[in-house]
């Protein structure tokens, strides 16, 4: 048994003072004022100013730790990449494939499969982000990569997974048939690179896809007499959206705008990470093209964006130090959301019963300190 004793706590939705989160196994076991415990009873008390919350929960990571998902679909190259995000309060990551073809696609499902076999800290699922996507929105994605499903690839997602598996679309070129099918197999469906309008996007939401990969980017944009998928997005009281908050994708007026209109329930935070995070890199290599950090985005040689070299909790601090996000707003986008969007249950709050997937932030939300399944994590918030 551990105890946890948190000067301030966020438990998914509200904050406390002065509170112990005791914990057994994996799992948390009883969250208590600090000053009911028996005084004979070992604790650990986390330095003045921290503050614990639920461990991050990332739906969009492409790399990190110098490691691509594309470049090496392997259980090796997950665990490498969970590692990476997990000693900066990631605790659970679904890994993103960008757009790869057949072969990639079933190394990534079955590279999944044997890590979430394994118990690999941090992985908690798949994000397979096209390529059935739109041309005219394929963003740093290969244009010559978009294609329309197949049989077989449909059969091949909508196969029996023992996690959460998200699909990136453009609902546009799938067929509704198509999509349905996604969704009666309990894939979890979100529309991203895509031209949609917004009668297509929002006929898209009310069959089922669930949300939209990072609002804003490559979609069809909000204009007054012409929504978009957008403006779709924003008008769908159920719909979920992710948004990378690192200060180069989304303008903070727009970020704060999204807020405004969703409520931290429908939005996920998300890093949309590529290799640099977590790492000391300042450039790698994506289907060819070489992608460089200059002047705090990455970006091929045109100045197209390609992903962020910031982890989930830089953006939660970005969010709340530089674009003006409440607090609460962003750590519950990051925690209990995107938990609820993919459909972890038992992780995203700290309360009894759930996975004690804890990270510590220090007062000026840097990480200093994070437990996953109850087991601290060596290195937590180093090179941060």
């Amino acid at each position: 048994m551990m105890i946890l004793i948190a000067p301030r706590l966020f438990d998914g939705e509200t904050f406390s003072e002065n509170v112990a989160v005791q914990i057994e196994g994996d799992r948390i076991a009883a969250v208590l004022p600090a000053d009911t415990l028996p005084p004979d009873l070992g604790r650990h008390v986390l330095p003045e100013g921290s503050l614990l919350a639920p461990g991050l929960i990332d739906i969009q990571v492409n790399g990190g730790g110098g490691l691509l998902l594309n470049d090496s679909p392997t259980p090796e190259t997950l665990a490498g990449i969970a590692a990476a995000h997990l000693r900066y309060g990631s605790t659970s990551i679904l890994p993103t494939l960008i757009s790869g073809n057949a072969a990639l696609r079933a190394a990534a499902l079955a590279a999944t499969r044997a890590a979430l076999a394994a118990g690999t800290p941090g992985v908690a699922g798949l994000h397979i982000e096209g390529p059935f996507l739109s041309p005219a929105r394929h963003g740093i994605h290969p244009a010559s990569a978009m294609v329309l499903p197949t049989e077989a690839d449909l059969e091949s997602l909508c196969a029996p997974f023992p996690a959460p598996l998200l699909v990136t679309l453009a609902p546009e070129r799938v067929p509704s048939a198509a999509v349905a099918r996604l969704v009666a197999a309990g894939r979890i469906v979100f529309a991203g690179h895509t031209d949609a309008d917004c009668a297509t996007a929002s006929a898209a939401f009310a069959a089922g896809v669930r949300g939209v990969t990072h609002l804003f980017n490559a979609m069809s944009p909000f204009a007054h007499r012409a929504p978009g998928t957008v403006g779709a997005a924003l008008d769908c009281p159920g719909a979920y959206a992710g948004l990378i908050a690192d200060g180069a994708h989304v303008h903070p007026a727009a970020v704060r705008l999204a807020f405004a209109a969703k409520g931290p329930g429908r939005i996920c935070l998300v890093s949309d990470a590529q290799p640099p995070a977590a790492s000391t890199l300042t450039g790698f290599t994506l289907n060819g093209q070489r992608i460089e950090l200059r002047d705090g985005r990455l970006v091929d040689s045109s100045g197209t964006l390609a992903g962020a070299h910031l982890t989930l909790a830089e953006c939660v601090r970005h969010a709340v130090r530089s674009i003006g996000l409440s607090l609460p707003a962003a750590l519950r986008s990051a925690t209990a959301t995107p938990a609820e969007a993919v459909g972890l249950a038992d992780r995203g709050h700290i309360a009894p019963g759930l996975r004690a997937d804890l990270v510590a932030f220090d007062s000026d939300l840097r990480v200093h300190g994070v437990w996953h399944a109850g087991t601290p994590v060596p290195g937590a918030g180093a090179q941060e």
